[in-house]
């Protein structure tokens, strides 16, 4: 069968055609923008990319064409309107999952505004460890599998469960299609802006998601979330088991890693390679979840010890002069900080010089600006990169910064400051949800030139 997939760059449908292209199937697909670990990992499967969204890239037709939540109609995707007048065979992504990947499979669901990627990526180490063979799909490349998506052997099948809408026709979350069995909700916040009007409309989606895990299921839920307390007094019909909740899973401070408690009783000493009290967090959820099927504490343990986490997760892009250079994902005000202070927890003494591109749909729109101060504050410097489509004022939002703060609006003058300011021992973080015009290189460049 011939696949051709509409947006296939994105993190997750990249992942829909490494699991079509395993099971047997020809990929190929079409987007307006590509860059990696996405783009490099489609070109090592051999998948042909088209650039835009052409209604020659539909010729011939193929037997299906799988919709990215991307794409909208009019003149911006003819492909879409293509495949409307042609009245060619069309179905999302999260769908064409659901029919043709997890039937008969134990699905593992993460949701959650945080930690999804590296929690979905540690529970499908662990049971891959475990010797379950299991399949997953995660929004990024797992290190230590190299590839975002696979079919696995076993009866397992590990998914990052995002929120986010399926399709323009189909505006359910997406997470509502996979029917986990067991079901982690790392933690819930305000996001989304474009799609959702308040907090209160995604706690229903989660709540959605809550109704279709089986009574014989689990669901693995923040005990500290508040948020996430009240999708469950919405009702719940599985059993629940908590992390970061004395009664549940829980750890506390120890040297070279953390304690972990199981219904108060310990478990030993952990030492992880994560950092951050955000990843203590995300690895408590991955214990409990493999734990349902059937991993054994001491397995996930040790296997943890071994996780070389993911692709643009506190990911270091190189050095030169004595300057470190990092990559993030983080795009919303919680993950900032918590990265500062993961990064800040790091053996070092040198400074954190932060270097932000606002590109989500919530960052451009302004929805989390007031909460971006702060949520920098724990760097010692903040580069700012101003877009030209933000529907906000930086120097203004993030006046409380003070002398700490320094905007512009060309990379290559952002890069240059960054490196101006940058001395021996300093850590560059840099931070955004896109490839943020190779800014990382342009970094190292200039401080390589500097160096001559």
């Amino acid at each position: 069968m011939h696949l051709h997939i509409l947006g296939i760059c994105g993190t997750f449908m990249a992942g829909i055609a490494a699991l079509a292209r395993e099971a047997g199937h020809k990929v190929t697909g079409s987007d307006a923008n590509a860059w990696p670990p996405m783009s490099t990992q489609l070109e090592a499967l051999g998948i042909t990319l088209m650039r835009g969204y052409e209604a020659s890239h539909l010729d011939p037709a193929p037997d299906v064409v799988v919709v990215g939540n991307v794409v909208t109609r009019g003149a911006k995707f003819p492909a879409m309107e293509h495949v409307l007048d042609a009245g060619l065979p069309y179905v999302s992504g999260p769908q064409w999952l659901a029919e043709n990947v997890l039937p008969g499979r134990h699905v593992l669901a993460v949701a959650g505004t945080h930690g999804k990627t590296t929690t979905t990526s540690l529970l499908a180490w662990l049971l891959d460890q475990a010797g379950l063979e299991p399949g997953f799909l995660v929004g990024g490349v797992p290190l230590d599998f190299g590839v975002s998506a696979r079919l696995g052997r076993g009866k397992t099948f590990v998914i990052e469960a995002d929120e986010y809408d399926t399709a323009f026709f189909d505006k359910r979350s997406k997470f509502v299609h996979y029917h986990p069995r067991t079901c982690i909700l790392n933690n819930l916040e305000y996001d989304h802006a474009d799609i959702f009007p308040d907090l209160a409309a995604i706690e229903r989606q989660f709540h959605h998601l809550v109704r279709t895990v089986p009574s014989s299921g689990r669901l693995i839920v923040n005990g500290a979330d508040a948020n996430l307390a009240r999708v469950l007094g919405m009702g719940a019909w599985s059993p629940v088991e908590r992390f970061d909740d004395a009664q549940g899973w829980s750890a506390r401070d120890a040297q070279d890693g953390f304690e972990l408690f199981v219904g108060g009783v310990s478990k030993g000493v952990v030492s992880t390679p994560l950092p951050g009290l955000h990843n203590r967090s995300n690895t408590l959820a991955a214990f409990a979840a493999a734990a349902h099927v059937g991993v054994p504490v001491e397995t996930s343990i040790e296997a943890l010890s071994r996780f070389r986490s993911v692709r643009r997760r506190l990911e270091k892009i190189g050095e030169s002069r004595g300057v470190a250079v990092y990559d993030d994902f983080a795009h919303h005000p919680t993950a900032v900080e918590v990265t500062i202070d993961a990064l800040r927890r790091e053996p070092s003494s040198g400074r954190i010089l932060a270097v932000l591109e606002p590109r989500s749909n919530t960052m451009r729109l302004g929805s989390h600006s007031g909460d971006l101060a702060q949520a920098l504050s724990g760097a010692d410097l903040s580069f700012v990169f101003v877009r030209s489509d933000l529907d906000w004022n930086v120097r203004d939002a993030l006046s409380d910064l003070g002398t700490r703060l320094r905007v512009a609006d060309d990379l290559d003058a952002l890069a240059q400051d960054v490196a101006r300011e940058a001395r021996p021992g300093d850590r560059v973080l840099v931070m955004s949800n896109g490839d943020f015009g190779g800014i990382h290189g342009r970094i190292l460049r200039v401080l390589g030139d500097a160096n001559a």
